[in-house]
């Protein structure tokens, strides 16, 4: 279907996101904006093309809120360090021999994804078992969450890193008890190997992305925001390339400040910031602080294991505050990570001292994640409209880790959605693709199945107490998701809305919650133009 062209679509189970028309059956749709929406016998009379829906359930694009394309797009040519190509550490030492064969001089292997709770040997990497894979060249695996790098000797070397080198601030480098570095780089050290490695060409980021955009397409995903790179580099003129490429998807693009806040050049041009572009700049993110997997979250109570360990803050007093003078001078949002409760309550505490700086409805501070709040700091958050972006396949994926570090009882309190929504709080859902432990992290049916079920792919209970009903969820995902992150129009299939939905092969409003993964796109719709189709509707 062509966006100029006028289109009645019959015979569907539309469901909406609109509180005021929760379901159709019938939606008219002209040059990419929603017409009419209502059911058949109440359409009015107009001289277009029908496409028949056949009874198929019908709902907004998926807008994922906190995703970072870039890296997702990069990992297809890095080698995965979760199942099911990789089980154990053993497997992985034979992916990187594997890869070594076919190096070049000057490259790296590097891999990504990699969660000490799926090997088969349940502890995390270190630099000489990376050493068995390759010893000749530098190796570098990513953890899950995107907070840790393991590197080898020679990455260690090439970087200058040794038993002397000091901590960056908002960093460790692990070190063994003889206080040699294990190859573990946390939080602002994994940036101490990133200058010697190979850079990639612009034109190679775009020819990627485009490829992605093909991937979100069929998952039913129309808008994302781009949460930042976790190294140097302005991701929005890349963006603005590839969509006259082929990117389709509707994005929000947010600088990772702490790559910016020392250029007295950096500036945002006043048009880059209109929310009515295919691609925009959003604002600014800082992090807080680590992962819950990672042990590096800045939480009151400490993780288990007996050392005490409580995480750690990331950024300082002083990136924060020229980040929120930014912000406000620009009229853009910022975003924290702040996924411990002391990271969220100093995150939450400060922006309270703010009045919002942004037009419209759109929240003037967003915090990432929120694992484990204090009621304080939800209704805080509720008083000041204070928005949280939340990923309910965190625990669902990566539930060893979690086990591990806070216990079965502590961690069905992590992530109290359905609390934080009686309070009030403006929350939506996301997947920080590809930061979590799934095969294909941006896949919006176990994300909803996770949220909806409030239990891990294994079964176990995740707090079921905070579980939330489909529709909530799927509310969560759309409407809410484009009222935080600032999208216009979008969201809600509703008169004068973009025509940005989904087609699914099942009615995800009927089916037993269990069977949610199971759901796949027949066709998806960016402004009434079909992106993508498996099966015709016409």
């Amino acid at each position: 279907m062509r966006e100029t062209e006028l289109c009645m679509y019959v015979h569907g189970k539309i469901f909406t996101s609109d509180d005021d028309l929760p379901y159709a059956d019938t939606m008219i749709v002209e040059n990419g904006v929603i017409q009419w929406i209502g059911q058949k016998e109440q359409a009015p009379s107009v001289n277009c093309k029908e496409v028949d829906l056949h009874g198929a359930c019908v709902i907004p694009g998926f807008i994922d809120a906190h995703m970072h394309p870039l890296m997702l797009a990069d990992y297809s040519r890095q080698i995965s360090a979760l199942p099911p190509q990789v089980h154990s550490i053993e497997e992985l030492i034979e992916k990187i021999k594997e890869r070594s064969q076919e190096l070049q001089d000057g490259e790296w292997i590097e891999g990504w994804g990699y969660d000490e709770g799926k090997f088969a040997e349940r502890r995390a990497i270190n630099r000489y078992d990376l050493d068995r894979g390759c010893s000749e060249a530098p190796v570098s695996i990513t953890r899950t969450c995107e907070h840790v790098r393991c590197v080898n000797s020679k990455a260690l070397q090439l970087a200058g890193i040794h038993r002397e080198t000091k901590n960056p601030e908002g960093g460790e480098i692990e070190r063994d008890a003889s206080g040699e570095p294990t190859g573990i780089l946390k939080e602002s050290a994994r940036n101490l190997v990133t200058p010697w490695m190979p850079k990639e060409k612009p034109e190679d980021k775009i020819e990627k992305l485009v490829k992605l955009s093909r991937l979100l397409s069929s998952q039913g995903i129309t808008a994302i925001c781009d949460m930042g790179n976790l190294e140097p580099g302005d991701n929005l003129l890349i963006f603005q390339e590839a969509a006259k490429k082929g990117w389709r998807q509707k994005t929000a693009v947010y600088d990772m400040w702490e790559f910016f806040m020392d250029d007295p050049e950096f500036d945002i041009p006043k048009d880059a910031m209109d929310h009515k572009k295919q691609i925009f700049f959003a604002g600014l993110k800082i992090i807080g602080d680590g992962s819950v997997s990672g042990k590096t979250a800045w939480m009151e109570r400490p993780y288990l294991g007996g050392k005490g360990e409580c995480g750690m803050p990331v950024c300082t007093d002083a990136q924060v505050e020229s980040a929120i003078k930014f912000c406000k001078e620009h009229q853009c949002q910022l975003s924290i990570h702040a996924m411990g409760t002391k990271a969220i309550k100093k995150a939450i505490d400060r922006a309270c001292l703010e009045e919002s700086w942004m037009s419209g409805d759109i929240p003037y501070v967003r915090i990432e994640h929120v694992t484990e709040p204090t009621g304080e700091s939800v209704e805080k958050a509720a008083e000041k409209g204070i928005g949280i972006v939340t990923q309910p396949i965190f625990m669902y994926a990566e539930v060893e880790s979690y086990l591990e570090n806070l216990g079965g009882e502590r961690m069905k309190q992590c992530y109290p959605v359905k609390d934080m929504l009686a309070q009030g709080v403006r929350i939506c859902f996301s997947t920080d693709a590809p930061a979590t432990s799934w095969a294909v992290p941006s896949n919006p049916f176990c994300n909803l199945k996770a949220a909806v079920t409030r239990k891990a792919y294994d079964g176990t209970d995740c707090g079921e107490e905070q579980a939330v009903d489909i529709e909530t969820a799927v509310k969560l995902y759309t409407r809410e998701a484009a009222k935080i992150a600032g999208f216009q129009r979008i969201g809600m299939l509703k008169k004068g809305y973009k025509a940005d939905f989904a087609v699914l092969d099942r009615d995800i409003f009927k089916i037993p919650s269990k069977e949610l993964d199971q759901t796949e796109v027949i066709a998806a719709y960016i402004d009434g133009t079909c992106i993508y189709c498996r099966k015709s509707l016409e």
